[in-house]
């Protein structure tokens, strides 16, 4: 069988093995280019070593010159190692790519490591509790942060269980007006903390890790911030009634500091409070408290896009994202899409939309995504190579997502774009989204609002979504020539790497069963496609993913994507969930040569209904893959089109020299 692999990702691959910054499909000349250096020192002192056209001490210096210069010259922006804790996120626009065929990269000095910073150092530490080992620091009053990292590891924010899991609920009453704990000592705990305001509920579902701020406590009555509350009990995988799991926790009190690497932000008397792990110093310890949500702003225009801009060997550090604390907290709905705003409900939604309903229908098509730490959007011929990606508290990466998640306000539009050779780990979210979930990424109404031509290769991702913990390590939507080769994805609370978005649904002649639902009361059924295809997931390995979640698939697929193919992937410990999940609407996808070790199933192709027409699951080729435990699961039948056909169990583990060789070549290259 004849494998599909990308002449530009062979070139991209061969260039980063040679240390060489890449710029996809970046313009060549005959006769040499010259470079011109910019050296950022703080203290200003170039070392003699170094060769600069220019020495700067800030990073506003830096590229004022490169903005002078990359007209007529290729331009690097050489940074000194060291930790550079920026006051504002840096923001690149037209001006700062290269121009008229020339290019510019921001890079560490050789043989050094520049680190980025959204927060700030905390010192003076002093101890508060000796009886629990409690220190305490001064912050500034009013600093806010849903993260503390310290020694390069996130903290922990404190947590109070409520319930284990939805068959463990009997003592939680919902109501519209909060939640009910009739259980005596937990009342009693609940009564005797401290800023009642700075709590939230955290609830984990299926497929949602949902966050809903408390505005106050009456009695045992958590009496809930709106509109959080009512949005997250509505819908689908719900706060109250969850499809599994469904542990209930109340997060975020002083109080509650019950154990090692524990934390609490007393924002209102400027006290940051932390208990150390055993044998840790806090005079000896780098605690870092983010002030910035982003770091990287790359954002053009759809008429002047950034172009030819490169990012190398710099690490990425030290962020937070507020949102969730706010009114609206997080209504998750999947993958880090969130419900923001206010909707009208039905007067019993608490038990008549707890399995979808039309009045929730409205709110799909204007779900928000989380933003990224480093965001890029309206760009050509970007590149991220050999960077880390650490300690962030949202997404890590972003790549062409809806415009809600950008901060210069304009989404989409990506194209040739490689991140190659990274390393993104202890992040709240994804490691890297690249597409938007709403219609304008589907169905752009500009064509320059397309996201295209994205490669992802050679990345290792571990521990992210460690704090919204549906996100999965790569998350990629409705991207056209999307090309995801030898990563390594594991310790993951969620998914490995999840393609495409939306259930079928705005594909040609749309999904019966939305229909049937009430979606197209507020969305048009399309006759067109979509702008999700030709997309290639191959040479991956994925291990130890579903760590929190119940649901999902260690690859997983959603939607219409003529040309994709997935294979030689190497997929093993997926908890007890799904090596592959062939979800809703997923059409005419190839996955073949692929190995999925310990799985419950090791694919589950959902078309549950007994008329074909009404998931669209259909036109399905799984040949050719390899499995030791856990049974397929197709059973729709002949009408689906779903071919499962020459795969191959493992039960004596002797795999075939084929399938050792998926596994010997899958993941991230040295």
């Amino acid at each position: 069988m004849t494998r599909h692999r990308p002449p530009r990702v062979i070139a991209a691959a061969s260039a980063l093995a040679l240390g060489i910054t890449v710029l996809a499909t970046a313009p060549t000349s005959a006769a040499p280019t010259r470079t011109e250096v910019i050296l950022v020192v703080p203290d200003g002192k170039k070392p003699k070593d170094l060769q600069a056209d220019h020495v700067v001490r800030t990073l506003d210096a830096a590229q004022a010159l490169v903005r002078a210069t990359n007209s007529t010259s290729d331009v690097r922006v050489l940074l000194a190692g060291g930790t550079y804790e920026l006051n504002k996120p840096l923001r690149f626009d037209a001006r700062d790519g290269g121009r008229n065929g020339h290019s510019v990269t921001w890079q560490s000095v050789p043989g050094q490591r520049a680190v980025l910073s959204g927060g700030s150092k905390v010192t003076g530490w002093t101890l508060h509790d000796p009886a629990k080992n409690i220190w305490a620091a001064d912050v500034p009053v009013g600093t806010s942060s849903r993260q503390l990292y310290v020694d390069g590891e996130l903290a922990q924010r404190t947590q109070l269980l409520l319930a284990e899991s939805k068959k463990t609920r009997g003592h939680l009453v919902f109501s519209q007006r909060g939640l009910t704990v009739n259980d005596a000592a937990l009342a009693e705990r609940i009564a005797g903390l401290s800023n009642p305001g700075d709590l939230e509920i955290e609830e984990m579902g299926s497929f949602t890790d949902r966050y809903s701020p408390v505005h106050s406590v009456d009695g045992n009555t958590l009496v809930m911030e709106q509109p959080a509350w009512d949005n997250n009990n509505f819908g689908y995988d719900t706060l109250k009634s969850p499809y599994n799991r469904g542990a209930v926790y109340l997060n975020n009190a002083y109080e509650l500091i019950s154990g090692p690497k524990q934390w609490y932000l007393d924002s209102a008397k400027g006290k940051v409070f932390y208990r150390p792990a055993d044998g840790q110093s806090m005079t000896a310890a780098d605690v870092r408290l983010p002030r910035l949500e982003s770091l990287v702003q790359v954002g053009g225009s759809y008429r002047e896009p950034v172009k030819n801009l490169a990012f190398s060997n710099l690490t990425f550090a030290h962020t937070t994202w507020n949102f969730p604390s706010g009114p609206n907290g997080y209504v998750d709905q999947q993958s880090g899409a969130h419900i923001v705003g206010e909707y009208a409900k039905p007067a019993d939604f608490l038990t008549s939309c707890q399995d979808g309903c039309p009045e929730f229908e409205k709110t799909r098509n204007e779900w928000h995504q989380i933003p990224a730490a480093v965001q890029v959007s309206a760009a050509e011929h970007v590149s991220f190579g050999r960077n880390r990606f650490e300690q962030l508290g949202s997404v890590a990466l972003g790549l062409g997502m809806d415009p809600n998640a950008h901060a210069s306000g304009v989404g989409y539009g990506v194209g040739h774009i490689d991140v190659l050779g990274n390393t993104f780990t202890n992040s709240a979210g994804s490691g890297i989204v690249v597409g938007g979930v709403q219609p304008n990424a589907h169905h752009p109404s500009d064509p320059r609002m397309t996201n295209h031509d994205v490669t992802i290769t050679d990345n290792t991702i571990t521990a992210t979504g460690q704090e919204y913990r549906d996100n999965a390590g790569i998350l990629s939507t409705y991207v056209t020539r999307a090309t995801i080769t030898h990563n390594t994805l594991s310790d993951l609370p969620y998914d490995g790497i999840d393609i495409g978005w939306g259930w079928g649904i705005n594909d040609p002649g749309g999904n019966l069963y939305y229909l049937e639902a009430g979606l197209y009361n507020y969305q048009p059924i399309y006759q067109t496609p979509t702008t999700f295809r030709e997309n290639y997931v191959a040479y991956n390995l994925i291990h130890d993913t579903k760590q929190a979640m119940h649901d999902g698939g260690s690859i997983y697929t959603l939607s219409s994507s003529p040309g994709t193919v997935i294979e030689r992937n190497y997929v093993y410990d997926s908890r007890v969930t799904f090596g592959a999940l062939i979800d809703q609407g997923t059409r005419y996808v190839v996955m073949r040569n692929n190995v999925f070790l310990g799985s419950s199933r090791w694919v589950y192709v959902n078309a549950d209904d007994k008329n074909p027409d009404t998931f669209n699951t259909r036109d399905n080729l799984i040949t050719g893959n390899w499995w030791d435990v856990g049974p397929a699961r197709n059973p729709e039948g002949p009408a689906y089109n779903n071919r499962l056909i020459d795969n191959t169990q493992i039960t004596d583990g002797n795999f075939p020299p084929e399938a050792q060789r998926v596994m010997t070549e899958a993941g991230a290259r040295d």
